[in-house]
């Protein structure tokens, strides 16, 4: 098999995401792309209509304007590839009141998680969507007036591990994809065309390692299945990938060298992990020493290595880390901190982060200037240490989720 440059080296990353605001373009034969914060696409047959995800509910607007402009056909079908809000929330405006709602049965219990922490879900993301988030309403409302409401779809159709569709000669089957973003990821397959309509089950980024949980906070997602999840769209040997963001990437060749890889490189991370755990190595070393070899190098810019690391030993051990009988117990760090404040002295720990950010050690500086911080947070020398550091890790940080948080950390410091 022919060896590519991995392909995440050319694609743009999660900071060139732009709400929907774009027109339509067709990337196959008879299947358009609206592009937002995740693309909507448009299935057009003789008999009527297929969407693919609905984006947000402020963007459902220009995303049913895209495609009426091209088509007036009833929509017959929504096909929802998973419940994120930024896949389902448009469905008010996309679909027709008699389209049918199409999801993976997983569906209703991820709809229960999501709506019992929405608003804890929305708060831990805001730090890096909600600037995208507001663009796009201002845009939008510009355009449209008063915006919809984020949807709560009610599928009509479920199905557990296969489901095909075919509407004006166009067949499309519908496989369950577990080990995707969320457990009621699916993928579309047309078979007769080579296209694989596949969302983000491989995460946001294509040839980027997904994430296992994220900073914002989800379920862990079970290391193997997302294997197994890669493996059966491998299987398909596509010709074209449409996925949740960007355009397609296309040849059968390149598909199955980048998908072999991505596969590859989570079973690497997953056995060494595990490898570790049972040689009695704790979480934080694991972090530190699995490093995936050159062969199966992916990106790091939406999900991490040492994230998964942790995610894989969180998943199979939970919360008891096995370092300390304090973990046992409801006792936090903060009476622990404020004690070794009062024996040692800010000055003292100050002096000491500044000494280790002088070795360009900012992780450990951080720990120290905040336990001065939280104690007391108009210290302006634990802030301008805290500003540093940050700044420190954010110049060499590659990651989405990392660099914002890091910003909105140095901008509240800076404040």
């Amino acid at each position: 098999m022919s060896t590519y440059q991995p392909i995440y080296l050319s694609r743009p990353g999660a900071e060139d995401i732009v709400g929907a605001g774009a027109p339509a373009e067709q990337v196959s034969p008879g299947i358009w792309l609206s592009p937002g914060l995740s693309n909507s696409f448009l299935l057009t047959t003789d008999d009527g209509r297929i969407v693919l995800n609905t984006g947000m509910g402020f963007e459902g607007p220009v995303h049913r304007a895209n495609y009426d402009a091209i088509s007036d056909a009833p929509v017959r079908y929504v096909i929802l590839t998973q419940g994120h809000v930024d896949h389902v929330g448009g469905l008010g405006t996309v679909a027709d009141p008699d389209s049918d709602i199409v999801a993976q049965a997983n569906w209703d219990t991820w709809r229960r998680d999501n709506e019992l922490l929405a608003t804890f879900r929305a708060q831990n993301s805001a730090f890096a969507w909600v600037d995208k988030v507001m663009a796009t309403i201002d845009r939008t409302s510009t355009r449209f007036g008063a915006l919809p409401a984020q949807s709560v779809p009610t599928p009509t159709i479920t199905f557990d591990d296969t489901y095909t569709l075919e509407l004006g000669g166009r067949v499309i089957e519908l496989y369950a994809t577990p080990g995707g973003e969320t457990t009621d990821s699916l993928v579309a397959w047309l078979p007769d065309e080579g296209v694989c309509l596949c969302g983000n089950v491989f995460g946001a980024l294509f040839g980027h390692i997904p994430n296992l949980v994220t900073m914002r906070g989800d379920r862990y997602r079970d290391a193997l299945t997302v294997v197994d999840s890669i493996e059966r769209v491998r299987g398909l040997g596509a010709q074209t990938l449409l996925t949740g963001h960007f355009g397609p990437i296309v040849g059968k060749d390149r598909i199955d060298w980048e998908l072999t890889r991505l596969r590859d490189a989570v079973r690497y991370i997953h056995d060494r992990t595990v490898d570790g755990m049972n040689a009695g190595n704790d979480v934080h070393t694991l972090m530190r020493e699995v490093v995936l070899p050159p062969e199966l190098r992916v990106g790091e810019g939406y999900g991490m290595v040492r994230w998964n690391v942790r995610a894989i030993w969180e998943n199979y051990a939970g919360w008891f880390h096995h370092r300390s009988t304090s973990e046992l117990y409801a006792e936090g760090p903060e009476r622990t901190e404020q004690d070794l404040l009062e024996v040692i002295g800010a000055a003292v720990l100050l002096d000491r982060a500044r000494s280790l950010l002088e070795a360009d050690e900012p992780v450990r500086a951080i720990r120290l200037a905040e336990i001065v911080n939280r104690a007391e947070a108009d210290n302006g020398e634990a802030r301008e240490v805290l500003r540093t550091a940050h700044e420190a890790l954010l110049h060499g940080s590659t990651n989405f989720w990392e660099a914002a948080w890091l910003r909105r950390q140095i901008e509240g410091l800076t404040r």
